[in-house]
């Protein structure tokens, strides 16, 4: 079967340059392609632990709120204290329903006194906030920009995009960025990036110039090794990054999907979900996000949730993803599991294309 590409399936201003340089593999996400492999996924794994990596991430759409209330609208939205977000500066903010359901965890960058834009996951912010914001009657402007991100990843990323940028990228702290030209191209390069070894994400603020920002930095790559590659399914589950839609399902909330610790329950602004929330953290949860370790050989990616059980055979919960690890050498999953099969130690057995394996739950991150 081959995906079509079209307006409701849209690529990035990176798309050719990704293709080119050995992509192969994609999926959909915001409606758009997301490359997310090549022919050799031992080599993208080890390029990016160990070199750099370069990956089309344009399918990261931004959704921009400007205006005079944009912060006032930006804090109401998410469960995360934003009032000391300065210019130049990001967050991780966990977005809920009113229900205390976790419908995106986006990281919100403040790019000015008043826009802001919501770096998402896989989910319609856009249309949520629009209808929030016209419920409010907020003096803001609701838009997807033409922003598309680029991420340059692994121990020799900062290496790579200073001999871009300039010297100054050294001093960049985490989760703070920087609005430039460079060469004629408009861009923000933050700190930031969904992995956890290092690097930056680079806003492109003019699709037309796709090619030429792709092409600067593959120059500058070339001493350190770099390769094409995306969004790392093993690095991101040895190491905890919450993927939202896949770790979690459509009624999870914060506390759930282990990232209770980015709700800010204890400060005085209201936000979209803070009853239900502050109901939920005096309840008590009912299951858990954690992690397994799972007995056997390498296992490949799971391409849906499967089953999780006792080994009675009694319902304890779903396996949501699985992974063989280079880095532990077995295999890993994540699973919402049922209290009280939760408990790190608690043998379970998960279900896979060889039949039922042994599995035991541990807390995540994971620590071997």
């Amino acid at each position: 079967m081959k995906l079509t590409e079209g307006p409701r399936v849209r690529t990035s201003p990176f798309y050719g340059r990704s293709k080119a340089a050995g992509m192969t593999v994609a999926t959909v996400y915001n409606r758009m392609v997301l490359p997310i492999a090549t022919d050799d996924p031992t080599a993208d794994y080890e390029a990016l632990t160990q070199r750099v990596s370069l990956w089309d991430v344009g399918c990261q759409r931004q959704v921009q709120v400007q205006g005079p209330d944009a912060l006032e609208l930006c804090q109401y939205l998410s469960a995360r204290d934003l009032s000391q977000l300065r210019i130049g500066a990001a967050k991780y903010a966990p977005l809920c329903d009113y229900d205390g359901r976790l419908i995106n965890d986006p990281v919100v960058l403040r790019v000015n006194e008043d826009t802001v834009w919501f770096s998402i996951a896989d989910s319609d912010v856009l249309l949520w906030i629009r209808a929030i914001s016209g419920e409010r009657g907020d003096d803001v402007e609701v838009s997807e920009p033409d922003v598309s991100p680029l991420a340059v990843q692994g121990p020799s990323a900062t290496d790579t995009v200073a001999a871009v940028f300039g010297e100054w990228v050294h001093e960049l702290k985490f989760f703070h960025f920087r609005r430039i030209h460079h060469e004629g191209i408009p861009l923000v390069v933050c700190r930031s990036g969904w992995s956890k070894q290092g690097g930056f994400e680079l806003f492109l603020e003019d699709g037309s110039k796709g090619d030429q920002l792709w092409d600067l930095i593959w120059a500058a790559g070339q001493p350190h090794g770099i390769r094409v590659g995306a969004p790392n399914n093993a690095e991101r589950i040895e190491n905890f990054l919450l993927a939202w839609g896949s770790d979690t399902d459509a009624e999870s909330d914060p506390f759930e999907a282990a990232i209770g610790s980015y709700v800010d329950l204890g400060a005085t602004h209201d936000f979209v979900g803070k009853n239900a929330l502050l109901a939920k953290r005096a309840e008590g949860p009912t299951r858990e996000l954690k992690g397994l370790l799972i007995d056997g050989e390498p296992l490949e990616a799971n391409p849906e949730p499967v089953g999780l059980q006792t080994p009675n055979g009694s319902y304890a919960g779903q396996t949501r993803a699985v992974v063989y690890s280079p880095r532990y050498e077995r295999n890993l999953g994540l699973a919402i599991v049922e209290v009280p099969q939760n408990l790190p130690g608690t043998k379970l057995q998960v279900h896979t294309p060889t039949g039922w394996r042994p599995a035991i739950v541990v807390d995540l991150p994971f620590d071997l």
